[in-house]
C-alpha cells in the first residue's frame, strides 16, 4: 500500500469535533502505517503533573543532565510505556527512523543518554501512543476526523504542544480559527 507506507513521517491533525476528547486538537507523529496497521505518539497535549525528572527517578535513572521536560500524551493505548521521538544525530537500541524526519526509541537506553548529557539534541517524551488495526487509520482518513499535514520536524522542536495544533494547520497553508466542527450539505 504505497499511499500508507507514505504517510509516516507526517503529522495527523484532529479535525474539529471529531467526537472523540481524547483527541481534541491532536497532534500525533505518525511513525509507522502499513498494511498492518498505523502507529503514531501524539504531540498536543503534556500529561500533568509529570515531568522528565519523575520518569527518570521512577525508573531508578539518576537526573543527570537531563532537563524536567514536560512529558506528553502520546496516546490512550499502553499509557505506561514511554517513548522518545527524537533528532537524527542518536541511535541506540531498537531505534527506528521515520522517514528521515525523526527517529523514535523506546528502550531505556535513549533515556538514559539524555540525563548522561550523551541523549540526541531534540527529543520529546511520551507515555502511551496512539494505534490503528489494519485499513482502520484508512478508513478514518476518509471521514472528517483526521487532516494530514507535512511532516516538518521543527514543529515538534521549535513549537510548544499548546501551539503545535494551529502551527499544523497554519504549515498547511490553513487558518485554524476558519475550521468547523461536521460538514454542511448543499
Amino acid at each position: 500500500m504505497k499511499e500508507a507506507e507514505y504517510l509516516a513521517g507526517q503529522f495527523l491533525l484532529a479535525m474539529p469535533g471529531m467526537g472523540d476528547p481524547r483527541f481534541d486538537k491532536a497532534v500525533i507523529a505518525l511513525c509507522s502505517h502499513d498494511e498492518n496497521g498505523a502507529i503514531g505518539i501524539g504531540l498536543g497535549a503534556v500529561v500533568g503533573g509529570i515531568g522528565f525528572h519523575a520518569v527518570l527517578e521512577q525508573l531508578d535513572i539518576p537526573v543527570g543532565q537531563a532537563p524536567d521536560a514536560p512529558v506528553h500524551f502520546g496516546g490512550p493505548v499502553e499509557i505506561r510505556r514511554g517513548f522518545v521521538i527524537h533528532s537524527a544525530d542518536w541511535t541506540g537500541q531498537d531505534t527506528v527512523d521515520v522517514a528521515g524526519r525523526w527517529r523514535l526509541s523506546s528502550t531505556i537506553d535513549i533515556l538514559r543518554a539524555i540525563a548522561e548529557g550523551t541523549g540526541p539534541a531534540h527529543w520529546v517524551c511520551a507515555l502511551g501512543y496512539a494505534g490503528w488495526s489494519a485499513g482502520q487509520l484508512d478508513e478514518e482518513l476518509t471521514s472528517a476526523g483526521w487532516f494530514t499535514a507535512p511532516g516538518d520536524p521543527e514543529l515538534i522542536w521549535s513549537t510548544p504542544a499548546a501551539d503545535r495544533w494551529a502551527r499544523g494547520y497554519e504549515g498547511a497553508g490553513i487558518d485554524p480559527r476558519l475550521l468547523v466542527a461536521g460538514a454542511g450539505h448543499a
